[in-house]
């Protein structure tokens, strides 16, 4: 039978086998299979040649329980409402995994940001948030950037509705420049974040970060960052990354600052001098001690995740692994760490700047990256701790079980002190 890659589907059945395994009351288990609020919008744009075109908007305000929405604005071509909502669900269990006072929303347009120049994107940007406004807001749902969205595209956001309301606010977006109150360490939070739970990780698995050898799928700010950051505070040794157009593989290291550069002149990693050329779906397979999947979702599958080698893999992508996929890691005794543990980072940068923004004061980089590190390990000792609980019950189960139990368990509490079931 063909594996379902509904990305909703996927995130209900995720949910589905969360609840049977915590015996979720069957009214909270109902309303969280479903998002509370799901926004379609038509945005009437001008573009370069005069014409104005109409482009199709989603916003999904998945559950508000526990706070304010918080979810990024995805730019795409294929763009839909079933990726939309299950980025939502996902959100409202990162924010509550995190134990950060957010709900989860989502949204997007349908557009291709590589055929737009600047005015245009402005003019969408800005007829986007006229469309949702309404429902906005630092008390009501908080956007950020994400797949094709820029601190750029935030500002203008963030302008528009200042000017529907008429005053600054700041606090209706995240991600935005400094120049008007973005947060110092945002940029590379996501990253930062699994960095730290790569730490945690691999500290409990009785492993030398320091010897492994990491593979990173996925060469745009996450991933590449994540490469950066390994170097960096670990001295990982870091033997294949690859982008959209394929990867690398060089078995003494590749040189982080070389990459970029070759990146930057040439458009792919490929072109890197003197390394081996292999595909995505090969660097999947590699014999490393670090899987770190940061580019698209359903990347490991049930086709291919008994090929999958590596003794960690880290999701600092969304999405990337399948159920059946899961399900086959956890046999294995492969260590997979879920999304929304993994790259909550990026939501918790966000948090931060949302603080700042309403009380207006500012941090710096080393209070946002203390901060976040004191967040990411609370957060992945209770995946673990939890995972130790259900083991002396006799039941054992995967990382990303641990965590929706966690999540779910906390947005319920939630659902159920303020009386909705």
């Amino acid at each position: 039978m063909k594996e379902e890659l509904n990305p909703f589907k996927i995130s209900q059945a995720q949910l589905d086998s969360a609840a049977e395994i915590m015996n979720l009351d069957k009214a909270a288990h109902a309303m969280l299979r479903e998002p509370m609020r799901t926004l379609t919008v038509n945005i009437p744009a001008r573009m370069r040649d005069g014409t104005t075109k109409t482009f199709t908007g989603f916003r999904v305000q998945y559950n508000d329980a526990r706070g304010p929405c918080k979810g990024g604005i995805r730019y795409h071509p294929a763009e839909n409402i079933d990726t939309v909502k299950a980025l939502s669900a996902w959100m409202t269990w990162k924010c509550s995994l995190a134990n950060i006072p957010y709900g989860g929303a989502k949204g997007g347009i349908i557009c291709d940001t590589k055929s737009m120049n600047d005015t245009e994107l402005e003019n969408v940007s800005r007829g986007y948030i006229r469309s949702i406004g309404r429902f906005i807001g630092p008390d009501k749902d908080v956007p950020a950037p994400d797949v094709y969205t820029t601190p750029q595209i935030m500002a203008w956001m963030m302008d528009e509705y200042s000017k529907m309301v008429g005053h600054n606010e700041f606090g209706v977006i995240t991600g935005k420049p400094l120049e008007i109150w973005g947060s110092e360490g945002r940029g590379d939070s996501t990253a930062m974040g699994g960095m730290f739970v790569m730490r945690e990780a691999v500290k409990n698995m009785k492993m030398d970060v320091k010897k492994a050898k990491i593979a990173v799928q996925g060469f745009g700010n996450a991933g590449m960052y994540a490469f950066g950051l390994s170097k960096r505070l670990f001295r990982s040794k870091v033997v294949a990354v690859s982008d959209s157009q394929g990867g690398i593989y060089v078995e003494g290291g590749i040189d982080y600052d070389k990459l970029v550069e070759v990146k930057k002149k040439a458009g792919t990693v490929q072109a890197y001098p003197g390394a081996e050329k292999i595909t995505n779906e090969k660097l999947l397979e590699l014999g490393v001690d670090v899987l770190i999947p940061a580019a698209l979702e359903n990347q490991i599958t049930a086709a291919n995740a008994d090929r999958i080698k590596a003794k960690l893999v880290l999701e600092l992508a969304n999405g990337p692994v399948t159920p059946d996929a899961d399900a086959i890691l956890f046999e294995k005794g492969i260590v997979d760490l879920p999304d929304f543990l993994v790259n909550s980072g990026g939501v918790i940068g966000s948090y931060f700047e949302w603080a700042q923004n309403i009380s207006g004061y500012y941090w710096t980089a080393d209070d946002v990256y203390g901060k976040l590190d004191t967040i990411m390990t609370k957060s992945y000792k209770s995946v673990a701790d939890t995972q130790k609980q259900y083991a002396g019950k006799g039941k054992k189960i995967s990382p990303r079980m641990a965590a929706y139990i966690v999540a779910v368990s906390r947005v319920a509490a939630a659902m159920k002190t303020r009386g909705w079931y």
